[in-house]
């Protein structure tokens, strides 16, 4: 009796230290899976906020939008709602619209909707009074109109210091919602406050993880921010002893489950996402395998020392070495082919999530070129307005001169300001043909383009901030006609991106230059891309192409990343050296055509 009570005391023992360490191995594989998949949704939500952020900047200095505030003329605004209607669909913004000073919205771009803003007085919004009086503002809330949920990026218009209204683009973060929702672990986002703005799961919107004191829930509920939501708890209860462990009930479930917390501050804002990922699967896996292979040791190792303990008895020590040596050897035998069977599983399920991982990595990183282009895009949108201030400027004066003539009879001259005034406003067309082509996303298909072509279009979008910086440009391409199988757009965002690096490289510097040539044979297109600058660090040049490198205090280290991976799909290489300052060559293979 003592015998036995012995032996269940030690096989509930090693059952549950088997179950407890079991556990705890398999909350920290959930709690690293789910880090990295909060690291990547902060990165993914974080791009759409910014590539949303540069557009207002830019609208906002516009001279169309500003005449359109001074003058109220309602065709100007008619051709603003068009024009916004358009970028509105290219950006995938919710809505863009303009507020005059008093309030009410004179131009948006769900004008042909139900919805429509047009005449809408948003006096009250407080993203209005901010922007209004610091310049900018943001502001989550819940659209009166609409009735769906976003962020508002509000400008304000100004001439010579004068406020004229503020011009406004709500993003809406619907299709991150529903990518989201595709995945395993609810995600959802918090505001300082802890109410949950963006959320996998419909039902956790404006509902909070902390309770709220009923006089600033009051106040919520009477600014109208989150419409009538209760902004009452989630369901959300922490396990004791673990507080990463957290006991949810989900929508539509009658019982709680239980989920791993993983949270990452989303930057540039006070928000915070959350990701739970389940654990029951895997801790219960964990737990009852590590159980019945101690269940498994335990007995053997038992009936081993029962079996040796009768033997002892009966035969000499010889015979009973021999025995439990072999009863030894089958244990592990059982215990391996137990083992391999376990792994065997494990890695099945394994290579199914990183098949499903990669597929998510692969939207991901299209998300990231587009964000980068976009990114691209705000840096460049003075140079790309400054380029067209000047032909709306002369346009002007020619049109007042062909006036003068006309009174004069004159009809000659008159003629030729109108050729002039053709030609510039066709000029115009391109600037904005091109900004409107690189902003749009790309489907990334490869096509034999013109290497000289694509360089043309990225020095479009670059020429005035060469020139306003004071760099000089020296081409030289053997032939510009050369051409390689790649996305023609994605080709001009390495350009903008290699020659907005040299820039940078050169700001400051009085005899800066940057050298552009191309050799070409029958096989291959060689870029080079030099400037004269400092060049780059020893400890940076080797690493320059992974993720997160950079030399610039404000840099994410992304640009350079991209561009090598758009480089590397079309079958090509970038690589840096220092030579006099950084050169970046660019070799492509030419598109088969040409090398047949």
């Amino acid at each position: 009796m003592v015998l036995a009570a012995c032996a269940l005391a030690i096989l509930f023992s090693l059952d549950r230290f088997a179950d407890h360490a079991a556990r705890r191995w398999a909350l920290a594989e959930v709690e690293a899976r789910a880090q990295t998949a909060a690291a990547l949704r902060v990165a993914v939500l974080r791009s759409e906020i910014e590539k949303q952020r540069s557009l207002p900047f830019a609208l906002a200095q516009d001279p169309d939008v500003r005449r359109a505030l001074q003058t109220r003329d309602p065709r100007l605004y008619a051709a603003l709602s068009a024009r916004f209607e358009a970028l509105a669909s290219g950006v995938r913004a919710g809505v863009i619209y303009l507020i005059d000073a008093d309030g009410h919205t004179v131009v948006a771009s769900n004008f042909r909707t139900p919805e429509s803003f047009l005449g809408s007085d948003y006096g009250f919004r407080p993203y209005f009074r901010l922007a209004l009086a610091d310049g900018q503002a943001e502001h989550f809330a819940f659209g009166t109109v609409s009735h769906k949920p976003g962020l508002y990026l509000a400008q304000r218009v100004e001439h010579d210091g004068a406020p004229l209204g503020v011009l406004v683009l709500k993003a809406e973060f619907a299709a991150i919602e529903e990518a989201w929702r595709q995945l395993p672990e609810p995600t959802f986002v918090t505001d300082a406050r802890h109410i949950v703005l963006i959320a996998s799961e419909p039902a956790f919107r404006f509902r909070t993880t902390a309770p709220l004191d009923e006089v600033e829930r009051a106040a919520i509920r009477e600014s109208l921010q989150f419409g009538d939501a209760p902004l009452d708890l989630i369901d959300l209860a922490p396990v004791p002893g673990d507080p990463r462990v957290k006991q949810v009930r989900l929508p539509g479930e009658a019982r709680r489950e239980t989920f791993l917390e993983a949270a990452q501050s989303v930057p540039t804002t006070d928000w915070t996402l959350f990701v739970l990922a389940p654990t029951a699967a895997t801790t219960g896996l964990a737990a009852t395998a590590a159980r019945a292979s101690a269940a498994l040791l335990g007995v053997v190792a038992l009936g081993s020392a029962g079996l040796w303990r009768s033997r002892r008895r009966r035969r000499a020590r010889a015979e009973a070495r021999q025995a439990a040596a072999r009863r030894d050897l089958e244990a592990r035998v059982a215990e391996r082919t137990a083992e391999l069977s376990a792994a065997n599983a494990r890695l099945v399920t394994e290579m199914e999530e990183r098949r499903l991982a990669r597929l998510a990595l692969d939207a991901m990183q299209d998300e990231l070129v587009q964000a980068s282009k976009l990114a691209l895009l705000g840096q460049i949108a003075a140079g790309v307005a400054h380029e067209v201030n000047q032909p709306v400027a002369a346009i002007r004066t020619f049109a007042e001169n062909s006036r003068t003539f006309l009174d004069r009879g004159d009809t000659r001259s008159a003629a030729q300001n109108l050729d002039t005034i053709a030609a510039l406003t066709e000029r115009i067309g391109t600037i904005t043909g091109e900004l409107r082509a690189f902003a749009r996303k790309s489907e990334g298909r490869a096509e034999p383009v013109a290497v000289g072509t694509a360089l043309d279009g990225a020095l479009l979008l670059l020429r005035f901030r060469l020139i306003k910086s004071d760099i000089a440009l020296h081409l030289a391409l053997d032939a510009p006609q050369a051409r390689v199988a790649v996305d023609r757009v994605r080709l001009e965002q390495v350009f903008v991106n290699l020659i907005q690096n040299a820039a940078e490289a050169l700001s400051g510097r009085a005899d800066g230059e940057i050298r552009i040539t191309g050799v070409s044979d029958a096989a291959r297109v060689v870029i080079t891309v030099a400037d004269n600058g400092p060049g780059l660090p020893a400890h940076v040049l080797g690493a320059l192409f992974l993720p997160f490198t950079t030399t610039k205090p404000q840099g994410l280290g992304l640009g350079l990343v991209i561009s090598h991976d758009i480089i590397a799909e079309c079958g090509g290489s970038l690589a840096v050296e220092n030579r006099g300052g950084a050169v970046f060559t660019i070799t492509l293979p030419r598109a088969q055509e040409e090398a047949r």
